[in-house]
């Protein structure tokens, strides 16, 4: 028996059930955790504090021994610690990573009309639109992927992480998918993250069973560079790496600052070492949230 703490989403449900298979392990039990983030959707992300609050929960459900791991979307890890994420807990596993893209659901990004209004609770995605589409409008959304789906209709395009369009069997609703030309994903977008208390020495056995070691370094590298900058959801920033047969690593990242969108390109070895050489490289000061805010015309979701 093994009991995996878990959001109470079909998303998170689908990533809870994912860990089990690849496990093979037929006897388990979910334990179902409310999170901020899922208590609170009057509010923008950013708004609570970011990255952490689809997390803070299900963490502390494995620290208080209600459950042995705890299955998240690697995006909605803290970045504070690039090496682990709650005191007492470490990420165990990145078993596998689906599609890293973003998608556009009612317009491709080359048919929307000028001033058009796009529905994206996430500064990074707007960002990146803008220095694209200078004449965009964005709105405000919140909510699940069957949520956001069904307010498409009220804007000209919503943007929502491909995979887990993918993950829920619904990627037919993909209008464009946004090339890493046009956008640079999130951090740890699209990949598992599983952890467990570090003294686990059991469970921690069977979830490096499934670890992808390639998967886990990029992962790692993308948390590096954004826990050099010090933020989370509150950032316009992405950032996707990618390693190659030899070990080395590429990563690609993104950061709005005051002096506009810049981009950059680094390569190295070592994931930590890449991370922060990027951010330093990128290093300016980050646009202020509020540049990113929604149009206060338009409604929030």
């Amino acid at each position: 028996m093994i009991r995996i703490a878990t959001r109470g989403s079909a998303l998170a449900r689908w990533q809870a059930n994912r860990v089990v298979q690849l496990l093979g392990a037929p006897e388990h039990e979910l334990v179902i955790v409310t999170t901020t983030g899922d208590a609170r959707t009057d509010a923008p992300i950013h708004a609570l504090g970011g990255q952490g609050v689809f997390v803070k929960e299900v963490q502390q459900a494995v620290l208080d021994g209600r459950a042995d791991i705890a299955v998240h979307s690697a995006k909605d890890l803290p970045a504070s610690n690039p090496t682990g994420a709650a005191e007492g807990l470490l990420l165990a596993a990145i078993p596998e990573r689906a599609d890293v893209r973003d998608a556009l659901v009612g317009a491709r990004l080359a048919d929307l009309p000028a001033g058009a209004t796009v529905a994206t609770g996430a500064v990074r995605r707007r960002a990146q639109l803008r220095a694209r589409r200078p004449d965009l409008r964005f709105a405000e959304l919140r909510g699940n992927i069957d949520t956001r789906l069904a307010k498409a209709v009220d804007f000209d395009a919503v943007v929502v992480a491909f995979a887990a369009l993918q993950r829920l069997e619904q990627a037919s609703v993909a209008t464009d998918l946004l090339g890493i030309d046009v956008m640079i994903p999130q951090v740890g977008q699209g990949a598992l993250a599983v952890e467990c208390r570090h003294d686990d020495t059991v469970t921690l056995a069977r979830l490096a069973a499934i670890d992808d070691a390639a998967r886990h370094r990029e992962v790692e590298t993308e948390r590096a560079f954004l826990a050099c900058l010090g933020g989370g959801c509150d950032l316009p920033v992405g950032a996707l790496a990618t390693l190659a047969p030899d070990g080395s690593i590429t990563l690609r990242a993104f950061l709005e600052t005051d002096d506009g969108p810049r981009r950059t390109i680094v390569h190295g070895t070592d994931p930590a070492a890449v991370g922060t050489d990027a951010a330093r490289a990128l290093g300016a000061r980050p646009r202020p949230t509020r540049w990113a805010a929604p149009d206060p015309a338009l409604p929030a979701w």
